[in-house]
């Protein structure tokens, strides 16, 4: 009786690929979109209309990029947090696949990638990815000693905003600083969902999160802060966008956030899970209202 002949062994660099794409989410791409959609909005914004595909292309891929080396900065510096944790304890860093040397060379490499696209600008926007950099590699570090490191990362995740701006005017108005404090706000409302999913296992491992430091308040508070984002963004643009464009983006980002509400106030983790996986569609929303309201 003849045997089965045993599966060809999968080439070593395929499996070193598979591992680095799962090693900066790849097959996750909310994470990215979550920075892309108020980076496109200040892009419109600050061009008055569609910015030219260099700088579409220049955003896009540098969104792309940065998300994917803050993915393996915050792996390697959460590796000894994530084994306790079982959403994370398989990561590729966590797991021993990925060694730390390589989970650093990646992360440079993407990063350099991103710099590259940068320098095609202009040297306000090249000033300001050195403070962005700085901010994206200080946020894992940030969790040890801030009650709420949600904040950090909402200024590394808004930083693409004043960074629009100055690579189509040459300069960072007023109104790029008000829109990076209100999408501050929408990290600190998604990102305390996604840390409600982990809150008993980060108390256990002594990790500080909002949804930790709010306690009881949490839901509230996240309502609360997607209040002020949606509020602050109406507010900044509203002498700026009058078409209906503009009020119909903000009312279906408003909608999807008291659907978040149904999907977080039992606190449940597959409930919290899903609100945080799809804030994306909120972000997007807001960014066809804006696009759609300055076509040229």
């Amino acid at each position: 009786m003849e045997t089965a002949s045993p599966l060809p062994a999968q080439p070593l660099w395929r499996a070193k690929l598979a591992l680095y794409l799962d090693l900066i989410r790849w097959s996750r791409p909310a994470g990215w979109l979550l920075l892309l959609w108020p980076t496109l909005s200040a892009l419109w914004l600050a061009a008055e209309g569609f910015p030219g595909w260099h700088l579409l292309a220049v955003f896009t891929l540098g969104t792309v990029l940065m998300r994917s080396a803050g993915c393996c900065i915050n792996d390697v510096a959460d590796r000894d947090f994530d084994r306790h944790v079982k959403r994370t304890a398989q990561r590729p860093v966590t797991s021993g696949k990925v060694s730390v040397r390589e989970a650093l060379a990646v992360g440079a490499a993407l990063a350099l990638g991103a710099f590259g696209l940068v320098l095609t600008t202009n040297t306000a926007t090249i000033y300001l990815s050195f403070a962005a950099l700085a901010v994206a590699v200080v946020y894992p570090y940030a969790k040890r000693v801030v009650s709420m490191p949600q904040a950090v990362l909402g200024i590394a995740f808004s930083f693409g905003i004043p960074m629009a701006f100055s690579a189509v005017q040459g300069r960072v108005p007023a109104m790029a600083w008000l829109l990076l404090a209100g999408n501050l706000f929408w990290v600190l409302a998604y990102d305390t969902e996604y840390a409600m999913v982990d809150r008993d296992d980060d108390l256990h491992i002594g990790i500080r999160t909002s949804a930790i430091t709010l306690g009881r308040w949490d839901v509230a508070a996240i309502m609360a802060f997607y209040a002020a984002y949606l509020g602050i963004w109406g507010a900044v643009l509203a002498q700026t966008l009058h078409d209906p464009a503009w009020t119909a983006g903000l009312a279906v980002a408003a909608a999807q956030a008291l659907w978040h509400y149904r999907l977080i106030r039992l606190r449940e983790r597959a409930g919290c899970f899903t609100a945080f996986a799809n804030n994306h569609w909120l972000g997007l929303a807001v960014f066809a209202g804006i696009a759609l309201s300055l076509p040229g």
